[in-house]
């Protein structure tokens, strides 16, 4: 997939108020060019912090994993359509995904489908009924999630080979948990280093608390877009 190697770095803006993401967004300034607006941001700020930040001239992942009745996924994705986004994710389910397909209609959004979330472990999915590995779960919800007509998938580094392999290059694969060396995992239970994602397969990596707890976060930011411009060389 051809992505402009500044445009891989998606910074999550997960913060719990308009003000606190705009802060983040201007002592980033130029070394971010997407942002991803998750459901802590948008439930306090609404679609007026996604404008806001079309307006500075950030792409925008909405982060919303959506699951409900078909009619509601597809009004919600059509109006995430006219705010400008370029990806939204819903929940990898063949109403929903069909839903949200139709939502977009002839426009640019990309569909990506959540498979399991990045924090869960196999006891997570034991608790949800799910008797499969890890892998295979994720595996079986990729390719049915590509074959109801999502664009790409959220998936974690460890993940992604895997994927790659089995499914090959048509999925746009998002990749959250990424943390660069020495950096605590924070809860996440699967994390990579931008440098081994990217290796693996990444087309976009999520990089929220090295980022936004940096005391300097345009210089994290900086050091992470070098490190993935000399993985994309």
């Amino acid at each position: 997939m051809d992505i402009d190697h500044r445009q891989r770095l998606i910074l999550a803006l997960d913060v719990p108020s308009a003000d606190e993401a705009k802060r983040l967004v201007d002592r980033v300034g130029q070394e971010v060019v997407f942002v991803k607006i998750g459901l802590e941001l948008f439930t306090a700020a609404g679609p007026e912090i996604v404008r806001w930040a079309i307006q500075q001239d950030k792409q925008v992942f909405l982060d919303l994993k959506l699951l409900d009745i078909g009619e509601t996924v597809k009004r919600a994705t059509a109006a995430a359509c006219e705010l400008g986004v370029r990806l939204l994710t819903v929940h990898a389910g063949s109403k929903t995904i069909r839903a949200a397909v139709e939502g977009r209609g002839g426009s640019r959004l990309k569909i990506i489908a959540v498979t399991v979330l990045t924090n869960f472990a196999e006891s997570d999915l034991e608790e949800l009924g799910i008797r499969e590995s890890m892998p295979d779960a994720v595996l079986r919800r990729a390719r049915l999630a590509m074959a109801w007509g999502a664009d790409g998938l959220v998936a974690a580094g460890t993940q992604l080979e895997v994927i790659r392999m089995m499914i090959g290059g048509k999925p746009i694969l998002v990749t959250a948990g990424i943390r660069p060396g020495g950096t605590s995992p924070d809860d996440q239970v699967s994390v990579a280093t931008p440098t081994l994602a990217l290796a693996a397969g990444a087309d976009y990596l999520v990089v929220g608390r090295p980022i936004r707890n940096a005391p300097d976060p345009a210089t994290a930011a900086r050091a992470i877009q070098d490190e993935i411009a000399a993985a994309c060389k």
